[in-house]
């Protein structure tokens, strides 16, 4: 409300224009990302197509341009991914909101499943006996289900640990970017000194919404090809 010097009386000001369509707001988000890139960061080149639609991804999810310098990549992992999710493989997250957040509808469209066993009452039974979090038992049950697995971690550094112990020959594509201050910046490293293919962000910096957001932005850019 705005006073009216001549009458005293408050008149209301229209409001401001802004954008509705929910397409328009996000193709207008990433235009702007692309231009605090280039102004801020002129020196920053992407080495992949992919590994630009991630990163942008990630920054459009948390508005944190310091993706730039965490997010890192195996040499392989921007061909491993895509091939696992065109031959229809099942991705295992360590929480709801990871699977919550990844695209069902193009999960489905490439055959893909995704299955989360944090809230599976075995996996409750076993990690209680057995004095694990239910985050460890659940990669160790995904672990024994099949081989065409992807592993998205974005909240359980312990999630992460149990799979580079428990793998053995088999190397899965893992994104790895569980947040917090107890293990999370020490999980990712190791993910990061493995010989696994994966995607990883160091520090403590990370989340599950992050998580979901590498994911489709893999799904989106198979998509468009």
């Amino acid at each position: 409300m705005k006073a009216n010097a001549n009458s005293g009386q408050t008149t209301s000001q229209p409001p401001q224009p802004f954008i509705q369509q929910p397409q328009q707001i996000e193709a207008t988000s990433f235009e702007i990302i692309d231009q605090i890139i280039e102004t801020d960061f002129p020196a920053y080149r992407f080495h992949h197509p992919l590994e630009k639609k991630i990163m942008t991804r990630a920054i459009h999810t948390t508005a944190d341009f310091d993706w730039l310098e965490m997010l890192k990549f195996s040499p392989t992992v921007l061909t491993d991914l895509p091939g696992q999710i065109a031959a229809g493989c099942v991705f295992y997250t360590d929480t709801t909101m990871v699977l919550a957040g990844m695209n069902k509808s193009l999960l489905r469209q490439f055959g893909c499943e995704v299955r989360c066993y944090i809230a599976d009452p075995d996996v409750a039974a076993t990690a209680k006996a057995q004095g694990k979090t239910r985050s460890m038992v659940a990669v160790d049950k995904a672990l024994a289900e099949t081989e065409n697995a992807v592993f998205v971690f974005g909240n359980a550094p312990t999630a992460l640990f149990q799979l580079l112990q428990s793998a053995g020959a088999n190397r899965p594509v893992t994104i790895g970017v569980p947040v917090g201050f107890v293990g999370a910046a020490e999980s990712k490293q190791a993910l990061y000194d493995s010989d696994f293919p994966f995607i990883t962000a160091l520090g403590r910096k990370g989340g599950s919404n992050v998580a979901a957001a590498i994911v489709n932005a893999v799904l989106y850019h198979m998509q468009e090809a």
